[in-house]
C-alpha cells in the first residue's frame, strides 16, 4: 500500500526540534527523508541525555523513517554533492538563521536554479525580515513576543505549557502543511516555491479565538479572565485529596447539569454558572472543597459512566498505559538490535488509504551515507577519498 508522500524526496538540514518534527510528519506518511548532518556530531540533539543505547532519547523519537547523510557543507565537495542532491528532490528544509545558505552558496535562488520545481522551506524564528530577523530565540520568547504567555496560567504571574507550541504547533505543524500545499501547488503550476515559516508568526494565528474576543470587546486579554483562562468554575483544574488534579470542562448546560447531578450538588446548576462576575471565583473554591474530599481514584470511577466531560490529569507513564492511547496504536511497542526494547509515539493522522508507518529506527549518524552516495553512481574509492578529506 503506497504511502501519501511515497516518491517525494526532502532534503533535511534542519537540527533540534521544528524542522526534524516536520520532516518526521513527511516521513511517516512515506517521504524519503535524507537528514543531512555535519560530519562533526551531526544534529545537537543527539548528544541530549538520558539516553537509549548511544542515542539521545529525543532524536530516537524525532528522527525515526529518515536516512542519515553526512556531509561538510563548508567543503566545495560537498556542496557538489548536496547540488546534485538538489537536482533530483522535491523539497529542501532547513532552520538557519536567514541568510545562512546564501552565504554558504545554496540558496533558495541558486538551488531553483538547478531545479526549477524545488520547494524550499526555511523555518526561522521570527521569518526573513523584520527588526528580528536575526534575533535569536526559543519557544518561551516566541510566546512571550507575540502575547500568548501574557495571559496564560492563573492571576498573577504567566506560565508556558510543557510543550513547545511555537516549535511545534507554530513552525513544525505550518511547515508540513504549506509543504503539502506547494506539492499540491505545483502540479498545477509545474514549479516549486519557496516558504518563508515564522515559528512566531505561526503561534500568533493560536490566538484566534481571544483575538476575536478583543475585536468584539476591545478587552485585553489577562490571566483568568475568561471562560478558557481559569476564569469560571466549570471549566479548570482541581486538587484532590491525594496531591492530584481533576481536569473539569463542563462548558455546555448539559454537562453542567450532569456534573452537579453527579456530585450532589443540583443547587450549582444555575443560569449564572456560565455568566462572567465576582460569583464565579465563589464557584470556583467550592468546587475545589468538593474535590478535596476524594483521591484522584475516586473522582475518576464516580464519573467513568457520567457524560460531563470531567478526567483525570494523567502522568506521561500513565497516558503510555491508557487503553484509548493503546487502542488507537499512539504507543507503538518496537525493538532495536542495539537499544533493544523501546516505546515509541505512533502516528496521529489515520487516513484509509494511504496510512503513515513506522519503518524504520533514527539513524544513526551518517549511517546511510554511502548507501546514498552510491545510489548517486559514485564509486567507493571516490567515497574513501571523501572520507579522509573531511567532506563527508
Amino acid at each position: 500500500m503506497l504511502a501519501a508522500f511515497t516518491g517525494v524526496k526532502v532534503l533535511d538540514l534542519s537540527r533540534l526540534l521544528p524542522g526534524p518534527f516536520c520532516s518526521m510528519l513527511l516521513a511517516d506518511f512515506g517521504a524519503d527523508v535524507i537528514k543531512i548532518e555535519d560530519p562533526n556530531g551531526g544534529d545537537y540533539i543527539r548528544g541530549w541525555p538520558p539516553f537509549l543505547g548511544k542515542n539521545s532519547g529525543y532524536h530516537v523519537v524525532l528522527n525515526r523513517n529518515k536516512r542519515s547523510l553526512t556531509l561538510n557543507l563548508k567543503k566545495p565537495e560537498a556542496k557538489d554533492i548536496f547540488k546534485q542532491l538538489v537536482a533530483e528532490a522535491d523539497v529542501v528544509l532547513e532552520g538557519f538563521r536567514p541568510g545562512v545558505m546564501d552565504r554558504l552558496g545554496l540558496g533558495f535562488k541558486e538551488l531553483q536554479a538547478i531545479n526549477p520545481r524545488l520547494i524550499y522551506c526555511a523555518i526561522t524564528g521570527y521569518g526573513t525580515d523584520g527588526p528580528r530577523a536575526q534575533r535569536a530565540g526559543h519557544d518561551i520568547n516566541y510566546l512571550a513576543l507575540n502575547g500568548v504567555l501574557s495571559y496564560s496560567g492563573r492571576e498573577g504571574s504567566p506560565t508556558f505549557p510543557g510543550v513547545q507550541v511555537a516549535d511545534l504547533g507554530g513552525g513544525a505543524l505550518y511547515a508540513a502543511f504549506s509543504i503539502a500545499a506547494a506539492l499540491f501547488a505545483r502540479e498545477r503550476l509545474g514549479k516549486g516555491q519557496f516558504i518563508d515559516m515564522s515559528m512566531a508568526d505561526g503561534a500568533l494565528t493560536w490566538h484566534c479565538l481571544r483575538w476575536g474576543k478583543y475585536l468584539a470587546d476591545s478587552t485585553v486579554p489577562s490571566q483568568g479572565d475568561d471562560f478558557l483562562n481559569h476564569g469560571y468554575a466549570c471549566y479548570n483544574l482541581y486538587m484532590t485529596r491525594d496531591g492530584r488534579f481533576m481536569s473539569l470542562g463542563a462548558l455546555e448546560p448539559q454537562f453542567w447539569k450532569v456534573f452537579c447531578q453527579a456530585v450532589g450538588r443540583p443547587d450549582w446548576n444555575q443560569p449564572s454558572y456560565f455568566e462572567p462576575g465576582p460569583h464565579q471565583k465563589d464557584l470556583q473554591n467550592q468546587v475545589a472543597d468538593l474535590f478535596l474530599s476524594k483521591d484522584l481514584t475516586e473522582w475518576t470511577q464516580l464519573f467513568a459512566d457520567k457524560d460531563c466531560c470531567c478526567e483525570p490529569v494523567l502522568n506521561l507513564d500513565e497516558v503510555m498505559q491508557d487503553e484509548q492511547v493503546q487502542q488507537r496504536n499512539m504507543v507503538v511497542n518496537l525493538i532495536h538490535e542495539s537499544w533493544g526494547a523501546y516505546r515509541q509515539l505512533g502516528i496521529a493522522p489515520k487516513l484509509s488509504l494511504t496510512p503513515g508507518t513506522l519503518r524504520s529506527h533514527a539513524p544513526e549518524l551518517g549511517e546511510h551515507t554511502d548507501e546514498i552516495l552510491t545510489e548517486m553512481g559514485m564509486a567507493l574509492a571516490t567515497l574513501e577519498e571523501f572520507r579522509a578529506g573531511g567532506v563527508i
